[in-house]
């Protein structure tokens, strides 16, 4: 894998640790979905998350992650059609899908 491969999927890593971070004192939804600021945080996570994806995308072709196609587009919702995000489908994606998808870059990062 090259080496600016690498620096995105680091990229990766890092957006899911601060978004960790920021919802560490955010144990339920109904405290996310009244918090404008950490929601603005995690969209802007987010949105880096699939950007750093793509990019690696177009590094390197036959690199694949489960949902990858998924995770690109919603950053492009975000970026394109941040009218219509849904704060609970955000909160779904943090607290079931974010666990598995730095587990899995952290195993491709070795």
């Amino acid at each position: 894998m090259r080496e600016k491969a690498r620096k995105y999927l680091s990229d990766i890593l890092i957006a899911i640790d601060l978004i960790e971070d920021f919802i560490a004192d955010t144990p339920n939804f109904k405290m996310y979905h009244h918090d404008v600021k950490t929601q603005s945080a995690v969209e802007r996570q987010l949105a880096i998350i699939g950007e750093a994806l793509s990019k690696v995308k177009k590094l390197e072709p036959d690199f694949s992650i489960h949902k990858d196609k998924q995770i690109i587009g919603f950053r492009n919702r975000l970026i394109h059609a941040y009218n219509s995000i849904d704060n609970a489908i955000v909160w779904v994606i943090v607290k079931k899908y974010l666990v598995e998808l730095k587990k899995e870059i952290q195993d491709l990062s070795k």
